[in-house]
């Protein structure tokens, strides 16, 4: 069994992965729908689905800092891991202990959908029928924070943003990228090289984000808790828009969550 990860880099089983550490919760929810939970060995604090169940499975750290010793011990056959989730020197000291990892970083619906036949194929199960869903023509301009104090949100070259256009929203922030530093996100100063740092997370302020004109505002529960005293705060701050709580796991978990994600999106939408 062989697939290419993120990296570029050649993953090799010799059968089907019976042991898996997954460190990514979109990913761990996903074997568990496609292989069952009894190929998981392992999963981070925040691998919270399938809830009432997930619970029997050891934990292993949290997704930015892993207990890699403990990782090793557990001579999982594969260890999944996402390239903006995980830190970097926890992947790396994974790897170099001669650990099978594969890792993933889909920015596109349809990047999510062939994650999951890679998926499928690592575990040794059939992969399901599965087609990207059209894009449908933009019917709202939304903005959908992911962070406060500041303000933060996501740009057209994330997953969040294209699974928005494919329920018919447009990302009102879909061209902006983030600027460093802080000053010059959220005021006049000016940008310098942003060098490999991500610029895909844009800080903003409240006078951005009513000067794009947002006719939707979608408030996720992760990974920031927003709520209605947030949505109050919106509308007293004068951004006139419908102002909605939306799981934040339906915004930003890839993978087999997709499916379902696409059809509760499209219904808010289009409300």
């Amino acid at each position: 069994m062989r697939v290419r990860d993120a990296l570029d880099r050649e993953v090799q089983l010799d059968g089907p992965a019976r042991r898996v550490v997954s460190l990514v919760p979109s990913e761990t929810e996903s074997v568990a729908a496609l292989a069952g939970l009894d190929r998981l060995v392992a999963r981070t604090e925040y691998c919270e689905e399938p809830a009432g169940a997930i619970e029997s499975v050891p934990t292993v750290g949290g997704t930015k800092k892993a207990d890699v010793d403990a990782i090793v011990q557990l001579a999982p056959d594969l260890v999944l891991a996402n390239q903006e989730e995980n830190g970097r020197r926890d992947v790396e000291r994974l790897i170099d202990a001669g650990l099978t990892v594969h890792v993933s970083f889909p920015c596109t619906v349809a990047e999510s959908l062939a994650y999951v036949i890679r998926l499928a194929a690592l575990l040794g199960v059939p992969a399901p029928a599965i087609e990207a869903p059209p894009r449908r023509p933009g019917a709202a301009r939304v903005f959908a924070p992911v962070w406060k104090d500041p303000w933060m949100t996501f740009d057209g070259r994330t997953y969040a943003s294209d699974l928005l256009a494919h329920v018919g929203a447009d990302n009102v922030f879909a061209d902006r990228p983030r600027r460093y530093p802080l000053a010059a996100d959220v005021a006049d100063a000016a940008p310098v090289d942003a060098g490999e740092r991500d610029t895909r997370y844009p800080r903003t302020t409240l006078d951005e984000v009513r000067a794009r004109r947002p006719d939707l505002v979608l408030l996720p529960d992760e990974p920031y808790a927003f709520d209605e005293t947030h949505a109050a705060a919106l509308r007293d701050s004068g951004i006139a828009a419908r102002i909605d709580l939306v799981s934040g796991k339906d915004l930003f978990w890839y993978g087999l969550r997709t499916f379902g994600a696409v059809r509760r999106l499209q219904a808010l939408i289009g409300r």
